[in-house]
């Protein structure tokens, strides 16, 4: 694919995106809005407030406002880049998203790093041995873990890692002993970021596994893959350089989409483990009725599946010529 048609079917992507994104704000926007509670609460504490400074408080952050009007204008402080004001915190919405998006970013990425390697690993193993024990084990634990629901393995990995062996620790993201930088800060982060990374993890380490396998076996019986091996081409070469790269686009793909998906798992993972992510902070935004925080993390969560799905587009289209249309 040349820059050209890449930049045509970005922009066409781009532009089907618009309208998904404006409408996960307005129906996000209007369920919160819909959901019991009063914001104000956060906003005045638990203690008696007389009626009148309560319906100033309202009017201040245009709590008073119908609905309607309040999507409006936050519409348009969307457009204009403001997420608005944390209720709860008392600062700016997008700063104390950026000041958590780094720890998220962290398991992500460490998290979907180990999905690829372990997830094509064994599907590669499991269609160089098909039907044999190896093979028959490694679908029935893709099986298993693509059942298996993230919080409840977090909370069995903390039972057993953290409580039952005492090897690694079960909430934060540092010790608060650990240097603030340098090999020794590193490996302590290390430790506090393996359960995790592995707990989020496992159902994508499942899925990739399993969309490798077949992939992998659908193409083995290629004529390609017949003449090479007619050829004298040893079967490692005719997996990994002939097979694999054909079989290369949904695997690719998966991966691609997963990571929109492991974006929003991870709210699970992080109030599991107390990481101080953007997946925490959703759930104090919840149970403290703020907002605004609750709807810029939809909102940033929303984007992000965007993103990838456009990313995914991208590498099917420059793998596999057959996507791509004019």
């Amino acid at each position: 694919m040349g820059p050209h048609e890449l930049a045509l079917l970005t922009l066409r992507r781009l532009v089907a995106a618009i309208p998904l994104v404006i409408g996960v704000v307005v129906v996000n926007f209007t369920l919160i809005q819909l959901a019991p509670g009063d914001p104000t609460t956060a906003l005045i504490g638990d203690y008696p407030a007389p009626p009148g400074y309560v319906e100033q408080v309202r009017a201040e952050f245009g709590l008073d406002r119908p609905i309607p009007e309040q999507l409006g204008r936050y519409l348009w402080q969307v457009g204009h880049g403001n997420l608005g004001y944390s209720f709860a915190h008392r600062k700016d919405v997008g700063e104390l998203i950026l000041e958590r998006l780094p720890a998220t970013l962290r398991l992500m990425l460490t998290a979907l790093a180990i999905a690829i390697v372990l997830g094509v690993g064994l599907g590669i193993l499991a269609a160089r041995r098909r039907d044999s024990p190896l093979d028959h084990g490694t679908r029935l634990f893709s099986m298993t873990g693509y059942s298996v629901p993230e919080f409840w393995l977090g909370q069995i990995l903390i039972l057993v890692f953290a409580l039952g062996l005492d090897l690694l620790p079960s909430q934060g993201a540092r010790s608060l002993r650990a240097p603030p930088e340098g090999f020794a800060a590193f490996l302590d982060g290390l430790r506090y970021l393996a359960l995790p990374a592995f707990a989020l993890s496992l159902r994508y380490i499942a899925l990739i596994s399993r969309i490798t396998r077949a992939s992998l076996l659908e193409v083995m019986n290629a004529d390609y893959i017949l003449a090479s091996r007619a050829r004298g081409a040893r079967e490692r070469t005719v997996l990994l350089a002939h097979a694999l790269r054909n079989a290369a686009p949904p695997i690719v793909t998966a991966i691609a989409y997963d990571f929109g998906f492991v974006l929003a798992g991870s709210a699970l993972i992080e109030t599991v483990f107390g990481w101080p992510g953007i997946g925490r902070l959703l759930f104090e935004s919840i149970t403290r009725r703020d907002y605004p925080v609750m709807t810029a993390i939809l909102l940033f969560v929303s984007l992000g599946v965007v993103l990838a799905n456009l990313i995914a587009d991208l590498f099917h289209a420059a793998l596999d010529p057959r996507v791509r249309r004019p």
